[in-house]
């Protein structure tokens, strides 16, 4: 699906040029390695010394994200600079956008970073989206506590700010719940939201262009646990024509309205009615859209790196069935053991359609992001059943 405007091009950004990104986890890691094999040289501003990206990067700039020399130097090195999360300063990208052009910039990143913007945002552009988020109100106070009305209980309570992965969220059902939960967090403004009737969940990876142009991938159906992202299956086994074309229409809509270059991913509650709810919004690739590394004729990290480079958008179709896994460091502890061991990539990879991407991290942990798996096959049906048997390999449960 595609929309275009007719604003003009600026001058692309063509090999072997410096591309900076801020950040340097595993998403700066495989924006790295997508720009490097398009001919890139990639310069990553990270304050770890062991990072990811930093591993894979030509350049590692080790410094803060609102480090002024450490910016000064990236503005310097490179032509475009984008983001791998949504929490580095948005005054950060504004100082980089002084020099150099900067996708996503200031503002589509700050409206992602507050939820309070966040809803904001998609409150005012629901006449041209169709789609309203949850209703919701604004928890600052133990005043606002006493005022919150009976139609927004049961929900859930998030901090406004550096919410991810589910950390910053309470499940509530009284008011004497908030009230908990808000003293738990440190009385840091939040954002109470009513729990609705969720059937599924959708993400839309969608990416525009300097030019307007913009495109969308096949949406994707996710399984969370913990407040985790578990899988991802496109196409998404409970996602009717009808829903995903509302859905991609509205994520279009969405990054239109924000005047956004880059790649930007949009969650989506589909209620038991069948009925869209937005949830949030991530502006950079997203952890749902690893599936488009193998399964799509352009994955997430290059089309990222073409919307920074001022080039084409590059092709969202996908050629296969696809469905992810997530690997957290509990597989190195499938044991119930204390002491890590290397999970049997041998037999993960003896599985058909078995595409493994591990991060560089050399410090498992139980809960935290290692890698990620994807099976991609002739059929739906048959994807999932090789995800069933990696499970079975990974000590997970499928």
């Amino acid at each position: 699906m595609n929309s275009k405007s007719t604003s003009p091009l600026l001058p692309a950004a063509n090999p072997p040029a410096w591309l900076g990104v801020m950040g340097g986890g595993q998403l700066g890691r495989m924006f790295a390695q997508a720009a490097q094999s398009m001919g890139y040289q990639v310069a990553v501003l990270e304050p770890a010394e062991a990072c990811p990206a930093g591993q894979v990067a030509q350049r590692l700039v080790n410094a803060g994200y609102d480090d002024q020399n450490g910016l000064d130097a990236l503005a310097a090195q490179c032509l475009a600079v984008t983001t791998e999360f949504e929490n580095v300063p948005a005054g950060s990208l504004s100082r980089l956008a002084e020099r150099v052009f900067v996708a996503p910039n200031a503002h589509g990143v700050s409206v992602a970073q507050d939820r309070i913007a966040e809803k904001r945002f998609f409150a005012d552009c629901a006449g041209k989206s169709g789609v309203l988020p949850a209703p919701h109100m604004v928890i600052a106070t133990q005043v606002d506590i006493d005022a919150i009305g009976d139609d927004l209980l049961p929900g859930i309570l998030k901090t406004v700010r550096m919410g991810y992965d589910g950390k910053g969220q309470y499940r509530v059902r009284t008011r004497d719940d908030v009230r908990a939960a808000f003293a738990e967090m440190g009385e840091v403004t939040c954002l109470l939201e009513k729990m609705l009737p969720l059937a599924y969940e959708v993400s839309v990876l969608t990416a525009r262009g300097v030019d307007g142009a913009s495109v969308v991938y096949p949406i994707a159906e996710n399984v969370h646990r913990d407040g985790v992202l578990f899988t991802t299956t496109v196409p998404g086994p409970n996602v009717s024509d009808d829903c995903a074309a509302r859905a991609q229409r509205a994520a279009q809509a969405m990054v239109a309205e924000l005047g956004y270059v880059g790649v930007l991913c949009i969650e989506f509650f589909v209620l038991e009615d069948g009925s869209l709810v937005v949830n949030e919004m991530a502006p950079r690739p997203h952890n749902s859209g690893h599936y488009t590394m193998d399964a799509c004729v352009t994955s997430q990290f290059a089309q990222q790196v073409r919307a920074m480079a001022r080039l084409p958008l590059g092709d969202v179709r996908q050629h296969s069935p696809a469905v992810m896994l997530n690997i957290l460091g509990d597989a190195w502890f499938a044991d119930g053991s204390d002491v890590a061991s290397e999970p049997a990539w041998d037999r993960v990879l003896a599985l058909p359609g078995a595409c493994l991407h591990l991060y560089g991290k050399d410090d498992p942990r139980r809960g935290r992001k290692m890698g990620h798996l994807t099976f991609i096959a002739a059929t739906l049906q048959e994807a999932q059943q090789r995800l069933r048997d990696a499970c079975l390999i990974l000590g997970i449960a499928p």
